[in-house]
């Protein structure tokens, strides 16, 4: 068995992934859509667009030419933005590997089709096993080599385990986890929160409003994933509110900038130029309310996300709609 690992996609995440497993001396391939990426990246063995500082280890190379993926690989790294991930696969579909699994590590439900990023890779690339990593995981964080944990979620146990084994470290614990559907879920919806939550922030409402959105976000979250066939308790773990938390609260989550952005009266998509890579919420918002539509389940916030970002529904406006809304059991459904 090869023990070279592919990683498609050189955005933070994918970058922080391609470190961390040449890091611990197995041979990585990260594959860039561009030559003239993949040329800077080779050359400047870092990517300062994204983890600026963090060098590259001398086994991870950097490619660019599709032939490169039909190479033996172990496993393949799914890290590309949600939006571009089935133009990706259907460009290297006939290339990629035969035998080697796939892991999804983005995060994401995609427009139109309401599908998992599993769902769209199993579509495009059928046959293939597969598996899913969420989790509380800020690339930054773990690129600098500061503790995490993650899960590795499969329908796969074998697949599940040996993933958790090979992306293990001293400093990123791996779980694993059979509810792929919760831990895919989980992991796009709570970008969908964080935009709420960083429009809280940049609204200045306090610690004590962001606590509600984030707890009601979370309420969102389960609701969904319940009616789509997840278990509840994925929700409580790292893939839900770890992951929640994590996005929600920290400087260097991309969403809660983009949502705090627009709250101070920036529109997207000129907030999004100014971020530092992909806001996944707003790509998500609308597949998660066609997702919720479909099995008749009552997302609030995620509505109000999308009414701000795509209807310029002015924030406060948003804030008021919520606050509105009839009193209920809290526990109810």
């Amino acid at each position: 068995m090869t023990d070279q690992i592919g990683v498609i996609g050189a955005g933070a995440w994918g970058t922080t992934l391609a470190v961390l497993l040449a890091d611990a001396q197995r041979p990585v391939s990260l594959w860039t859509h561009s030559a003239e990426s993949a040329e800077k990246l080779a050359h400047e063995r870092t990517n300062d667009r994204y983890l600026p500082g963090v060098v590259f280890p001398p086994n991870l190379r950097v490619v660019t030419d599709d032939a490169y993926l039909a190479e033996p690989h172990r496993f393949i790294l799914l890290a590309t933005p949600s939006a571009h991930l089935r133009g990706t696969l259907r460009r290297l579909g006939s290339v990629l590997y035969p035998d080697a699994p796939l892991l999804s590590v983005v995060k994401g439900i995609e427009e139109g089709t309401h599908l998992r990023m599993s769902e769209v890779a199993v579509q495009e690339l059928p046959g293939r096993r597969i598996a899913a990593l969420s989790g509380p995981n800020l690339a930054r964080e773990i690129a600098a080599g500061k503790p995490a944990g993650s899960v590795v979620a499969s329908e796969d146990g074998e697949l599940a385990a040996e993933l958790a084994s090979v992306l293990s470290s001293d400093r990123f614990r791996v779980y694993t986890n059979p509810d792929l559907v919760g831990v895919e879920l989980a992991g796009a919806l709570k970008n969908v929160v964080a935009l709420a939550a960083g429009t809280v922030d940049g609204l200045g409402f306090g610690d004590s409003a962001k606590a509600g959105i984030i707890t009601r976000g979370l309420a969102e979250m389960t609701r969904l994933g319940v009616a789509a066939g997840a278990q509840p308790l994925t929700f409580a773990g790292l893939a839900g509110v770890g992951d929640l938390i994590a996005t929600c609260m920290s400087p260097l989550s991309r969403n809660r900038k983009a949502g705090e952005l627009i709250a101070s009266g920036i529109p997207w998509p000129e907030a999004g130029e100014r971020l530092a890579g992909v806001a996944e919420g707003v790509a998500t918002v609308t597949g998660a309310l066609e997702l919720a539509a479909e099995y008749g389940v009552e997302m609030p916030i995620a509505e109000q996300v999308r009414a701000v970002v795509f209807d310029h529904l002015p924030p406060m406006a948003a804030v008021a709609e919520l606050m509105s809304r009839s009193t209920k059991d809290e526990l109810a459904d």
